[in-house]
This record gives structure tokens, C-alpha cells and sequence, in this order.
């Protein structure tokens, strides 16, 4: 039998599955009307198939390739915070990485019934070259125009405060860092220990982890409408993964050409090159 504590800490773990099943199911709904709308048009010489075999391998296609193309997300997400590269770019490299493995399938898939008999290097590199423009169209669906899940904006799906904090809240104090918001759907999906003394947020993946003087938490939410929801703060979105508080700033680091916010607790915000000087005209640096 669990106390509040035990209930406190489950709870989060039951979201964080049922956030990950939504934003599943989602994706392959939207891969599936994808690969309806390729059986139904045909392209790269499907035209000849029956409609029926048509159908039934693009669908085929769009979920082996959600498959290989899927996994490369949290590794783009990495770099683009990691090493300052632009999303752009890293997004078309790993559409070019994920195609080799694609490409390989689609090959055997076609050749399910002579497997040994493998096509030469320049039917190959044309059923990449093919596979690559699906994927990248695709890819670039997904995680550059923002097609992914919207998300929902109720409950928190992971949290870092503890359950011990959960039940002893410490005394929420204004700060200089940050200003407060009185509600919005947003602030109501965290947990109340956190508070609403919002520092910034960072998106990640689905998701946006908002941080607070007090910690942070994850809730299934677009960055831009959790931007939207905090609107009495003012912020501005510094990198296409982070929004920032102004009043949070504490330091600003350099290294060479990249420039980060301190803020509260040691967080570092990235800022994109495109928004250094517009910081500086700013006052904000």
C-alpha cells in the first residue's frame, strides 16, 4: 500500500507512459495518412503496381521508416544544444544517415522472392537517392515545419521535485530573477511545489520543460504555446529550443562565436547566433 509520497512519485511515471503512447500513436497516424496518400499517388514507379500491393507497401514504407528515421530525434536534439550547430543541417544529415539502413530494407523488401539475388551499385544508389527524398520531405514534415504532435497542455509528465518536497513545499519567496504570472494552462499542469516563478523553457522533443526558481518539470506542450501562456513574463525565445526570462539573466558566457545566459542554479541557456545582436540592441547583453 502506497502513502501520498508513493502516489506523488507513481504519478508522474503513469504520465510520462501515457505522454509517450499519445505522442506515438500520434506520429503514426500521421505516417500512416502519409503513406496513404503516396499508395494512392504512386510515385518512383509504383504507378504499375496493383493499387491494393500499392497501398499496402508505402503504408509498409511509412512505418519501417518511422522506424529508422524516428531514433535520430533526441540525437539532432543533442547536437543542436551540445555543439551550436543549425537544426537545418543537422536534420538533413540525419536523413542521409537514416536512409542507408531505409534503403537496405526497401531493397530486400523487393526482393523477398529472389533474396539472393542483390541489385548492382547503381540500382542502389538510385533507390537511396529515392528513399532520401521521401525521408527528408518527411523529416522535414516532422521536425522542422512542426508538423509532430501539438500536444496536450494538462499534467505534468515528469518532474524533478522530489517526493519529500512534494509533501513539505518550502515557502515560496518572490526573487529578483523572475516575475510572477497569476495562472495559465500551463502553470496549472505543474506540480505546486515548483511555483510560478518561471525562469525559462526548453523544449525537448514533444515536450517543454519549464524551469521555475524551484526546479523543473516536464509538461506535453509546443514551446510556442507554452510561450504564449506565460506572455506576463517578459521573455523572449533566444534559440529555436529555449525561451528565456529576462530578469533571470545573472551572467552572459562566451565562448568564441557562441554566447550563453546564465541563470539561476547554474542553467545555461544557448543563444542562436541569429539573436546575439538582436539581444545586444536590446540591452539584454
Amino acid at each position: 500500500m502506497n502513502g501520498p509520497s508513493g502516489e506523488l512519485a507513481n504519478a508522474p511515471q503513469l504520465g510520462n507512459r501515457a505522454a509517450f503512447l499519445r505522442g506515438m500513436l500520434s506520429d503514426l497516424a500521421i505516417m500512416t495518412a502519409i503513406g496513404l496518400f503516396l499508395g494512392v499517388l504512386g510515385p518512383f514507379g509504383t504507378s504499375d503496381l496493383p493499387f491494393t500491393v500499392r497501398l499496402l507497401s508505402w503504408l509498409a514504407f511509412a512505418y519501417i521508416g518511422y522506424a529508422c528515421y524516428r531514433p535520430m530525434a533526441p540525437l539532432v536534439e543533442w547536437a543542436e544544444r551540445a555543439l551550436h550547430l543549425p537544426s537545418i543541417g543537422l536534420w538533413i544529415a540525419a536523413a542521409a544517415i537514416s536512409s542507408v539502413p531505409m534503403t537496405f530494407l526497401v531493397l530486400g523488401i523487393g526482393n523477398l522472392r529472389n533474396p539472393f539475388h542483390w541489385p548492382g551499385l547503381d540500382i542502389a544508389l538510385t533507390s537511396y537517392f529515392y528513399v532520401f527524398m521521401v525521408g527528408g520531405a518527411v523529416t522535414l514534415l516532422f521536425n522542422i515545419l512542426g508538423l509532430r504532435g501539438s500536444g496536450e497542455a494538462n499534467g505534468p509528465v515528469h518532474s524533478e521535485a522530489s517526493a519529500e518536497a512534494a509533501t513539505n513545499p518550502p515557502p515560496q519567496e518572490p526573487t529578483a530573477s523572475s516575475q510572477q504570472v497569476q495562472s495559465s494552462p500551463l502553470l496549472d499542469a505543474l506540480s505546486p511545489v515548483l511555483g510560478s516563478d518561471v525562469i525559462a523553457l526548453q523544449m525537448e522533443d514533444h515536450y517543454v520543460r519549464v524551469h521555475t526558481a524551484l526546479g523543473s518539470e516536464m509538461v506535453l506542450m509546443r514551446l510556442r504555446d507554452a510561450i504564449v501562456h506565460i506572455s506576463d513574463i517578459e521573455g523572449r525565445q533566444v534559440h529555436r529550443s529555449w525561451w528565456v526570462a529576462r530578469l533571470a539573466i545573472e551572467d552572459v558566457r562566451r565562448e568564441g562565436r557562441n554566447v550563453r545566459l546564465v541563470l539561476p542554479g547554474g542553467l545555461e541557456a544557448p543563444v542562436s547566433r541569429a539573436q546575439v545582436s538582436e539581444l545586444k540592441d536590446a540591452g539584454w547583453i
